[in-house]
Formats: C-alpha cells, sequence, structure tokens
C-alpha cells in the first residue's frame, strides 16, 4: 500500500500498519485540521493530522535508513525503525477538536486512569499526550498492534513510551550493548525532531509561504548516531550547523508569521471565553477515551453553531475584535499598561493576546526535565578522530535567541465605543 502525499510524494505503507491506519482512532485525525483557526489567515491552511502524522512517519523513516544504512538487515534493528515509524505515526493520535486550542477543556489526567506505567501520579490537568499515551496502550485501539506485533516483536507500550521519553524497558532498545532510546525519542520529540522536520515544510506548503522551507535531504544526510557513556543520541556533523541554523529560523519565523498570526490568535482567545462563559454545559471533553473518539472538529463545529453564545457566534462568523495595539518584546509595554489601565478604569472589555516566539524550549531554563542533549560530530578523517560536543556550544543562535520574542496584541469592539473612549484610546496608542 502507498499513499500519494503532495509533500513526500509516495509514502510506502507496511502491509502489518493497515489495521493501525485503519483503525477509526487514526482516522479521527481526517477531521482535524493540523492548523486550528490558521485557515481563515491562509485559506490553503485545511490540511489535517492525519496525513502529517503520516508525513513524519516517512521522514523518521528516511532518517532511520541513514542512520543505520549498515545494519538494517539485523532483525532487532527493523523492530528499532519500526517502532520509530509508530512512534511518529501516532504522536499526535491524542489531539483534540482544533489542535491545541480546546485543551483547557480536558478532565484531570487522573479521570483519564492511564496504567500506572504511564500515570504520573500528579494532581493536573490532562493534555494531548496523555490521551495519546492512553490511546496507543489501554483502548480499543491497542488492538490494532497485533500484526505488527508478531511480524516485528513491537509493543504499543514501547511505542508509547519513544512518545513520552521515558521507559521502563531499557533492553527493548538496546542493540550491542548500545541503548539506542535516546536517539530514537530525540527523532520523535526534539530540537530536530521527524515532526518539526514535516510540519515545517507541510505547513508552509499549504499556508503557500515561503518561512517554514529548509534542506531537509542535506539534513538527513548529515545527521549521525553519537555514542556516549553506552548512549546513542542524535547528532549533525559539523559542516552542516549552519543548515541547522537555517532549520531553527524557520521555524522561527514560521510561529511570529504564520501560527502567531494575530486573526488565528485571537479566534482562540475568543473560544476560550466560550469554555469559560458556557462551563460544561456545551462542550467538554470526555475521560472516557472511546467517547474521544467523536471528538474532531465537525463535532465541535456543529456545537458552537447551535450555541447562543455571543463569543461563540463570534467565532463561528470570524468576528474578531479590531486590534488597537501591537507590541513586540520590552517596546511598547508601558503604553501597553496604560491602555489597560484606562480600559479597566471604563469598564470597557477587551483581550489582550500574547505570544512568544522563542527559538528552542530545549535549551532553555524552563526545558522539560527528559530532554536529551543534541550532539555535534567533529571528524578528522586522516587522524581517525570522531569527538562530538553539544549542539548548543557549536551554534550562537541560542545565545542570540536566549529570550522569547514577545509579540503583544490588545483587542477590543473599538467602533462601539464613544468618540471621547475612541480619543483617549487613540491617544495612549500614538504616545
Amino acid at each position: 500500500m502507498e499513499i500519494r502525499d503532495p509533500v513526500h510524494g509516495s509514502i510506502a505503507i507496511h502491509d502489518a500498519e493497515i489495521s493501525i491506519i485503519d483503525h477509526p482512532f487514526f482516522q479521527r485525525l481526517r477531521n482535524i485540521k493540523q492548523l486550528g483557526f490558521s485557515e481563515f489567515v491562509f485559506p490553503g491552511a485545511t490540511h489535517t493530522r492525519y496525513l502529517h502524522s503520516i508525513g513524519v512517519m516517512n521522514v523518521g523513516t528516511l532518517v532511520f535508513n541513514a542512520l543505520f544504512k549498515d545494519k538494517l538487515y539485523d532483525e532487532e534493528v527493523l523492530r528499532l525503525r519500526q517502532t520509530l515509524r509508530l512512534g511518529c505515526l501516532l504522536h499526535d493520535i491524542g489531539h483534540a477538536p482544533l489542535s491545541h486550542a480546546t485543551e483547557s477543556v480536558m478532565p484531570m489526567v487522573a479521570d483519564l486512569k492511564l496504567p500506572k506505567r504511564f500515570d504520573a501520579g500528579k494532581a493536573r490537568q490532562a493534555s494531548h499526550e496523555d490521551y495519546t499515551l492512553k490511546s496507543i496502550v489501554d483502548s480499543s485501539f491497542t488492538r490494532s498492534f497485533k500484526a505488527v506485533r508478531a511480524e516485528f516483536g513491537v509493543t504499543p507500550e514501547a511505542v508509547a513510551e519513544l512518545v513520552l521519553g521515558e521507559t521502563s524497558d531499557p533492553a527493548y532498545f538496546k542493540i550491542g550493548g548500545v541503548d539506542y532510546f535516546p536517539l530514537l525519542h530525540q527523532l520523535v520529540s526534539s530540537e530536530m525532531d521527524c515532526d518539526r522536520m514535516d510540519y515545517l515544510l507541510r505547513d508552509s506548503y499549504f499556508c503557500g509561504v515561503s518561512y517554514g522551507k529548509f534542506d531537509l535531504d542535506w539534513i538527513i544526510d548529515n545527521l549521525k548516531s553519537c555514542e556516549e557513556n553506552g548512549r546513542s543520541y542524535l547528532g549533525i556533523s559539523e559542516r552542516a550547523v549552519s543548515t541547522f541554523d537555517d532549520f531553527l529560523l524557520s521555524r522561527f519565523h514560521m510561529f511570529m508569521m504564520v501560527y502567531f498570526h494575530y486573526r488565528a490568535v485571537c479566534l482562540e482567545q475568543m473560544l476560550m471565553r466560550y469554555f469559560k462563559a458556557s462551563g460544561t454545559t456545551e462542550y467538554a471533553i470526555p475521560a472516557d477515551i472511546e467517547a474521544y473518539l467523536d471528538h474532531d472538529d465537525p463535532h465541535l463545529w456543529k456545537i458552537l453553531r447551535k450555541s447562543q453564545d455571543p463569543w461563540a457566534k463570534r467565532v463561528v462568523r470570524n468576528h474578531i475584535p479590531r486590534k488597537v495595539m501591537e507590541t513586540f518584546g520590552p517596546d511598547g509595554e508601558d503604553r501597553m499598561a496604560q491602555l489597560e489601565t484606562f480600559l479597566k478604569s471604563a469598564n470597557i472589555d477587551y483581550i489582550k493576546c500574547s505570544s512568544k516566539g522563542r527559538l528552542s524550549k530545549y535549551y532553555a531554563d524552563s526545558a522539560p526535565p527528559n530532554t536529551y542533549p543534541m550532539k555535534v560530530l567533529r571528524e578528522a578523517p586522516l587522524a581517525g578522530d570522531r569527538r562530538h560536543i553539544n549542539v548548543n556550544q557549536a551554534t550562537d543562535l541560542f545565545e542570540k535567541y536566549s529570550k522569547s520574542h514577545a509579540v503583544t496584541r490588545l483587542h477590543l469592539d473599538y467602533d462601539e465605543l464613544s468618540a471621547n473612549q475612541q480619543k483617549a484610546i487613540l491617544d495612549i496608542v500614538r504616545t
């Protein structure tokens, strides 16, 4: 079986994977748009998480084949490749309608009743990652792994661990005494994971912009497996560091120009207003993983169209309040604070949207605790010398962009205000 993809061309699907792709849990992703509200800005951005996920699996396979090109006929290597393929394919299977916009109405994670192996035991709200883990290891979808388990020895628990970033069975990921779990997890979630490699190219293509384009083939050709203390980490050849910089900047520019577009961000905030106003009476995401199958974009849009809530009506009509002020970084913070003070004193409702285009979450003070370091490989062929360093030592981009490039916008129904109120706002904005 093969799938024709406008970004990567023909993508091969193994027979053992068909039961997974054809299962209702994965097919649900056909009805979840990759970029949520962005289609209201970029009309071509109607692509789905279904095709994106298949694209990530394809990129993961290309990367794995390049890293293990001399070992691809080894049975243990093929098992790890299949585990990675499914980790890439299923990394988004738990996404809620409109992607990230509806996670605020998810239940507490304890209500999902995750298997103890995947339950951190913390009292917090569930995220799409929790629904991903639940779908893979403890649902009717879990039975769809029967064919890949029989042919390759792949377990759904190992796939879920790749997504999670922690394993309780290191032996599963060891070959020849080397633990490849860090490397494989990095290909699913890291500074240069297959998810980003696909969505930057895919989102650029469907949005009709060029900000996210980078040299995928050159990057794949220069990715390396770097061993350190018996563990393998994702690395890149030193000669390709400049291409890695281009990749980072492409993502940064996509955030600033596409993902943080003021209309899409404001629509998300309006959806939050609707959820807050209606509580759970009109829409809530169920903790029952089987009931979750019904929750896709059309399901939510149907509820929004029927709602009498004014914010739901405005979301449906794509009617956002007027943007009256926008600041970049620290410039204008004083004026923004002054404007907010005036609006509060005059009892004028407004929506404040703040977006942060940080270059990297993996090289920041708030980096995830289970982050594995990406390496840069330095080679001296004549001397037979191979050394590697952490990537942040080979590029100064992380230091240059160490602080988030914050964009703050303020929206309100300006035309409905009195002339005196409009003048007061203009005086502040023009200061």
